[in-house]
């Protein structure tokens, strides 16, 4: 079943029971879940999976967001993070892109429960990130925004007040939002003008003023924190490459300012998009979405990136078009949302960074525009 990691939560909300028809399954096993979003225009929904304590997924739920997606075929939203967990796990966030808002739900013992939908402060949300009560929001469409929430107990957004920053131009696709470990650096990746942007968070919230750095390697597409304060960038690569995608990691100083530190390591596949470190900070996996494969990564401690074996740690079946990958809480199992196979792939993450597939579970319509993923 969904566990809650705050369990007077919905003492503290106050929200009304869930329906019968979307509980989540209470089985004895469940030791966490994982969730992925439909992106449907008409009626955008979190899709809930229970896990069990060997991995395995089993549907649990379907929710509705109260928002609308985008729709489209394969990744329309071109982002990571379009569906984020809070810290302590106990709050699940969804971009609504259709529809221009945000929805949280509460993960309780029972199921998610949707406790308010917020506007995102621009056009088309397509990535959120949260820590300790901040809530940022990514828009891409427009002139491209970051807007600050703030997160109350009952899990309600308050958009903090002169907390709107624009991207450096209308157009330049911001694709991922990241918070610093240290809660004092914001950082988007522009992806269509391969560059990042960094924001100093000041104590209220509010942001400071644009820092730009260029990415070194060409295709820079998702940006994921390790523990340690490195930033792991994923980078489709130069266009019209075979195997073209690589992967690289930066230092980012106190005044927003990248460094790199592993610069365009390969990942031997194509269109790496996305990218999730483990809980521990050890290991850094790349989801190669035009080859159907995984590649691994272990992480020093300056940050630096280092191959895993061959680098290809893990394959889907071919055609699955895995697209955004998650690990969960316990850093045992990787999971990525697979467009073109309908499903989402599981797999073991092995002593030595390795990964086991151990199948797919849910089946949902191929290449109709789902994104995002989420797990604990």
């Amino acid at each position: 079943m969904l566990k809650t990691i705050r369990p007077l939560f919905l003492i503290a909300a106050g929200v009304a029971a869930v329906s019968p028809i979307s509980l989540c399954a209470q089985t004895s096993n469940s030791t966490g879940a994982v969730f992925v979003m439909t992106n449907a225009a008409a009626a955008n929904q979190v899709i809930a999976y229970d896990r069990a304590a060997d991995g395995s997924l089993s549907y649990a739920g379907s929710y509705e967001t109260g928002g609308r997606g985008s729709g489209g075929v394969n990744d329309p939203l071109v982002s990571q993070g379009s569906l984020t967990l809070s810290q302590d796990k106990s709050l699940l966030f969804a971009a609504n892109a259709g529809s221009g808002d945000i929805s949280v739900f509460a993960v309780t013992p029972w199921g998610l429960e949707l406790i308010d939908r917020a506007p995102s402060g621009g056009a088309m949300p397509v990535a959120i990130a949260e820590h300790s009560s901040l809530v940022y929001v990514l828009n891409q469409g427009g002139p491209g925004s970051v807007v600050g929430f703030r997160l109350n107990f009952g899990g309600q957004l308050t958009q903090i007040p002169n907390s709107t920053k624009y991207l450096t131009a209308t157009d330049t696709v911001g694709s991922s939002i990241a918070i610093s470990p240290n809660g004092q650096e914001l950082v988007v990746t522009e992806r269509g003008a391969n560059k990042f942007d960094a924001f100093h968070i000041n104590s209220n919230g509010a942001l400071g003023s644009i820092v730009t750095s260029a990415s070194l390697g060409a295709g820079a597409f998702a940006l994921t924190f390790a523990p340690n304060g490195a930033a792991i960038v994923s980078e489709t690569g130069v266009a019209g490459g075979t195997n073209a995608s690589t992967i690289s990691s930066y230092s980012i100083s106190a005044s927003g300012v990248f460094t790199a530190i592993s610069q365009s390591v390969p990942t031997l596949g194509n269109a790496n998009c996305w990218n999730a470190v483990t809980p521990n900070g050890k290991l850094a996996y790349a989801s190669n979405a035009g080859s159907s494969s995984l590649a691994g990564f272990s992480i020093g401690a300056n940050g630096a990136l280092t191959a895993v074996g061959e680098t290809i740690v893990g394959d889907n079946p071919a055609g699955a078009t895995n697209l955004d990958i998650a690990i969960s809480a316990d850093g045992k199992y990787l999971y990525t949302l697979n467009s073109g196979a309908g499903d989402i792939g599981e797999f073991a993450i092995q002593q030595s960074g390795t990964l086991n597939y151990l199948g797919a579970a849910g089946e949902f319509p191929k290449f109709t525009g789902f994104n995002g993923i989420a797990a604990y």
